[in-house]
C-alpha cells in the first residue's frame, strides 16, 4: 500500500466549502464523504478531509483555531508550470476565496497564496525541477 496523506480541516459549511473546492477542478471520494465529512482528492496519495465544526472536535481535545486571527497550518501544493499557479488562485478568488500573499518569483520556483472560505491558508508553487538536481 502506498503512503498517503490526509489533511483534516474544519469547515463551517460543508456543501459551500465543497463547492468551493470544486470549483478549483477537485473531485470528492463519495466513498468517504457524507453530511460530516468530504474526502477531496488531491492526488491518488494525498486528500483533504473537510470535516464538520462537530466532526472536527470529535477527534481533538483542543479547541478549533480562529483563522481570522491566527494561522493553523499552511498547505504547500505544487502545480506544474506558474500559469497553472495563477489559475487557480484566480479560480480560488472567483469562488469566494482571499488572497493569502502576493504572487512570489524567486526565479527558480513561483509562489503564489490563498485562504479558503474558512481562511485555511494554501500556499501553491511551482519550481523548476532542473534547478534541484545538481
Amino acid at each position: 500500500m502506498p503512503q498517503m496523506i490526509f489533511v483534516n480541516l474544519p469547515v463551517k459549511d460543508l456543501e459551500k466549502s465543497m463547492a468551493f473546492f470544486e470549483a478549483l477542478g477537485f473531485s470528492f471520494n463519495p466513498q468517504f464523504t457524507d453530511d460530516t465529512a468530504a474526502c477531496m482528492v488531491i492526488s491518488d496519495t494525498i486528500f483533504a478531509m473537510l470535516l464538520t465544526h462537530k466532526k472536527f472536535a470529535s477527534f481533538s481535545p483542543k479547541p478549533i483555531a480562529d483563522t481570522s486571527q491566527s494561522l493553523e497550518v499552511l498547505t504547500a501544493l505544487s502545480r506544474d508550470s506558474r500559469e497553472a499557479v495563477d489559475e487557480i488562485v484566480a479560480a480560488a478568488l472567483a469562488a469566494g476565496g482571499t488572497t493569502f500573499s502576493e504572487p512570489k518569483d524567486y526565479g527558480f520556483m513561483y509562489a503564489h497564496g490563498f485562504q479558503d472560505l474558512d481562511g485555511h491558508v494554501w500556499e501553491v508553487m511551482w519550481m523548476d525541477e532542473g534547478a534541484t538536481q545538481g
